[in-house]
């Protein structure tokens, strides 16, 4: 005889849903997010100060307003120029130039005489504020030399006026408007847009700093 069917197989029991652990997990999990962004928020600033201090330092910035202002110039050019000559970290140059702005000893003679400085040593090119003033007074000479035009002063501040008349003159000769784009430097070149890209960076990223606000 055949024997009765097997009785059919128990269903598992389903474990009941751990809703206390799921909204407890995620209740931890909101208040981490929360306490990261707060944090985030806080150090923004911090973070921000040390990516500039890094990519777009700012040093001296209360010589540097008190010289654009003598000497009416943006202070944001001025710092411009510091940073692409040194990043605010003075060192004397290859070439002899000294200090945050790279002032040449000759050069600073010259402007020494110029403005009737009577006790100017080379050696004071190594004092920020010394170097500062004999660069801006620099700056203001080369604006003035040049019609107050930015792109000729930045690049006899770094070419050399001798060079800049000669690209100036053949400039004139040929027609032609002289243009950043001129310069038949590739580095005098590549150093005024340099220039003029860190100027409106740092009208920008330190307003307040540089008398903006």
């Amino acid at each position: 005889m055949t024997p009765p069917a097997a009785t059919a197989a128990v269903r598992p029991r389903s474990r009941p849903r751990r809703r206390g652990v799921n909204w407890r997990r995620r209740l931890g999990l909101s208040l981490i997010a929360a306490l990261l962004t707060v944090v985030g928020i806080l150090c923004l600033p911090l973070f921000r100060r040390a990516y500039n201090d890094l990519n777009l330092p700012l040093s001296y910035a209360g010589i540097i307003r008190q010289q654009a202002a003598e000497k009416h110039l943006d202070p944001a050019l001025v710092a411009a120029v510091i940073y692409t000559e040194t990043k605010f970290d003075s060192r004397p140059s290859v070439a002899g130039a000294e200090g945050l702005m790279q002032i040449l000893p000759q050069t600073a003679e010259f402007l020494a005489r110029r403005s009737g400085a009577t006790t100017f040593r080379v050696s004071d090119l190594e004092n920020p504020a010394v170097n500062i003033t004999y660069g801006s007074y620099y700056l203001r000479y080369l604006l003035n030399e040049y019609g107050g035009n930015e792109v000729v002063a930045l690049a006899a501040y770094n070419g050399g006026e001798t060079n800049v008349n000669r690209w100036l003159d053949a400039a004139r000769g040929a027609g032609k408007t002289f243009t950043v784009w001129r310069i038949p430097f590739p580095q005098t070149q590549a150093y005024v847009l340099k220039v003029m890209q860190a100027q409106r960076d740092y009208r920008k990223t330190y307003a307040s700093q540089l008398g903006y606000q």
